[in-house]
């Protein structure tokens, strides 16, 4: 299977949460891949919110830069920050 992105893990995860709700319910197979696929998910959410957060710069309203220290060091570390 190729890459999975957030996108496809959440159709497929919405596909068997549709099915466990029906008369039929889910199979043993559907039951443990549908908590593969959860774990899959949160796994690439995680990372995601991350990435968000390391790029992020904070400013109060004056525009003085409030970003916190531990978030700048990462920053520099990355190369995505001089001073």
């Amino acid at each position: 299977m190729a890459e999975e992105t957030m996108d496809t893990l959440l159709v497929r995860i919405n596909e068997l949460a549709h099915k466990a709700k029906t008369s039929e319910g889910l199979t043993a197979e559907e039951t443990a891949e549908r908590a593969t696929l959860r774990q899959k998910y949160l796994k690439l959410f995680r990372a995601s919110f991350k990435s968000q957060v390391e790029m992020m710069q904070v400013y109060d309203k004056n525009g003085k830069e409030v970003t916190p220290e531990k978030v700048r060091n990462i920053q520099r570390k990355k190369g995505l920050r001089d001073n």
